[in-house]
């Protein structure tokens, strides 16, 4: 079977149905198959589109961020951070520069101590796209063997 490059159009909402995210007034999303670029709850039902199709996905969050890891909330001494630092909730940060460590949000800031969560600021969320399929093409041999869409609808090479 073919790779594809898969282009769509996306609103994404909540639960609540408060929006958190959307393309529409902007590029839409491209993505290789198979490629771990988009969330699998997503990227299973996408594959199944075809141009011009229109749906309301729902995600569940084992599908989409995973649930919330509790191990991942961890109180820190706040002198382990620089001692000029302004902690605030809601400041994100991390450890070391490596694109794989986890992104840490600040989720307290006690006299002697500062709560960190390392989860994905969207686990434990069930989420819900209406998406629509704009774009799809063959992918090239250089995009599935850098794992990403290059070039027309995907990005200009590293």
């Amino acid at each position: 079977m073919t790779t594809r490059v898969i282009g769509f159009h996306y609103t994404l909402t909540d639960n609540s149905g408060t929006v958190l995210d959307s393309s529409i007034g902007s590029e839409p999303l491209h993505f290789l198959e198979n490629s771990h670029q988009i969330i699998p709850g997503l990227e299973k039902v996408l594959q199944i589109m075809n141009v011009g199709d229109k749906k309301k996905i729902e995600v569940k969050a084992a599908d989409a961020y995973g649930d919330i890891n509790p191990e991942m909330i961890v109180k820190v001494k706040k002198t382990q951070f620089p001692p000029d630092a302004t902690l605030q909730v809601g400041d994100q940060f991390q450890v070391n520069n490596d694109e794989q460590s986890p992104v840490f949000t600040i989720t307290a800031v006690d006299t002697e101590e500062v709560t960190v969560d390392g989860n994905h600021p969207m686990a434990g969320k069930d989420l819900i796209f209406d998406v629509e399929i704009v774009g799809s093409r063959p992918a090239t041999a250089d995009e599935v063997a850098h794992g990403h869409a290059h070039g027309e609808h995907g990005h200009g090479h590293h």
